[in-house]
């Protein structure tokens, strides 16, 4: 199944699911096998289209744990994805074993998020987010994509601000250093432009979410949501007449 025929499958999911507003691509391996290696190496493909609060969030025991404002905590304990295992472009499920305890202990701690560091101690990403932050000068800054998850809204931000001529750049910063930044959010397919409010229980900024994060947080709702003609072709529009 190539890509066109994806894309297909993709509306066609979107289609038979109205309401809909976030999309979850799986392939894997369905072989049964007594080895780690599959003898049946066929991959299929799954397609979910869903709303997350209406069809996951209420219909899961106990309350989700969401604040419009993020309490991180670094994590001191377990390193993000190594190159030299599995590349930290690959969204494997095996490689959210280790950030999903991580941030299980941290959520029992008080925390809402965590944040990764890379093997040399820079910062790298969350369990299923990426960070922005925004320096003295402010600029945004986002860490180099040879460290974290190439996720869609991650670049989505980045084209959103090359396209409103707000300066941004990836580099690296060390945890420390990321506390002294004047705001932070993270970015994420459910969580859209989150801000950060403190980190290690020291606040960012005033503890609010800067100027420069909400004016991307509503960018980005508009852009998603076909009210910015400069970004239409990053849409598919589909005809729910034809389901």
């Amino acid at each position: 199944m190539g890509a066109p025929a994806i894309g297909e499958a993709i509306v066609e999911t979107v289609r038979a699911n109205p309401g809909a507003t976030a999309v979850k691509v799986s392939a894997y391996l369905a072989s049964i096998e007594v080895d780690v290696v599959p003898m049946d190496d066929r991959v299929s493909v799954s397609i979910a289209a869903y709303d997350p609060i209406e069809d996951v969030i209420q219909r899961n025991p106990g309350t989700f744990p969401y604040r419009p404002t993020l309490r991180i905590w670094i994590e001191k304990d377990r390193r993000n994805r190594r190159d030299d295992i599995v590349p930290p472009q690959a969204k494997v499920a095996a490689n959210y074993v280790s950030p999903m305890a991580a941030k299980w202990a941290a959520r029992r701690a008080g925390y809402d998020e965590i944040l990764l560091v890379d093997e040399e101690g820079f910062v790298a990403e969350g369990p299923t987010t990426n960070v922005f932050w925004v320096d003295a000068g402010g600029r945004l800054r986002t860490p180099p994509e040879d460290h974290v998850l190439l996720g869609v809204t991650r670049r989505s931000i980045l084209e959103i601000a090359k396209h409103d001529g707000i300066p941004c750049a990836e580099s690296r910063i060390r945890p420390e250093e990321l506390m002294e930044a004047a705001e932070a959010f993270l970015t994420g397919t459910t969580a859209g432009v989150w801000p950060i409010g403190s980190i290690d229980d020291r606040p960012i900024g005033d503890g609010e979410p800067g100027p420069l994060t909400r004016t991307l947080r509503d960018r980005f709702a508009q852009v998603s949501s076909g009210r910015d003609p400069a970004f239409e072709h990053w849409l598919t529009v589909v005809d729910a007449a034809k389901a």
